[in-house]
């Protein structure tokens, strides 16, 4: 079986450390599956894990084992521009921006208002879902 690609936005990571019981953490506990994140989504997530007194060492093991970096080499403004018409939200871009990138099957946030799922999907081939919602879509297959 060919593995399945996701990338996570900060959220989710932020949540798999926080409760090792949810959707998220879960589904970083799944075989079969290469997990992605941007060297900005990477800076992101450290920073609101030091806002939420979260240990950098769980960061850094859950980026060291299970997330792969893709490197986003243009600036956060040109990115911006490149993907606004994805997002609500062109804070965001980057999340898409990495997706691409990585040439990933699913965008998994919790945020899903903040992305234009229908342009996503059209231009990228990429379904956006909450960890739940991709639980369900594993499931159903």
């Amino acid at each position: 079986m060919k593995k399945l690609r996701l990338y996570t936005d900060s959220d989710v990571i932020i949540s798999s450390l926080i409760s090792q019981s949810g959707a998220a953490s879960f589904i970083f506990s799944l075989k079969n599956i290469n997990f992605f994140a941007s060297n900005y989504s990477k800076k992101e997530t450290k920073i609101v894990a030091e806002r939420l007194g979260l240990k950098e060492g769980k960061v850094n093991e859950l980026f060291g084992k299970k997330l792969e970096v893709v490197l986003l080499e243009d600036d956060l403004e040109k990115i911006k521009e490149k993907f606004a018409d994805c997002v609500t939200d062109k804070n965001d871009a980057h999340i898409v921006a990495g997706a691409v990138k990585a040439k990933a099957q699913f965008l998994i946030s919790y945020n899903l208002r903040h992305y234009k799922a229908d342009k996503i999907k059209t231009d990228f081939g990429m379904l956006l879902m909450t960890p739940a919602m991709f639980l369900q879509y594993l499931r159903s297959k």
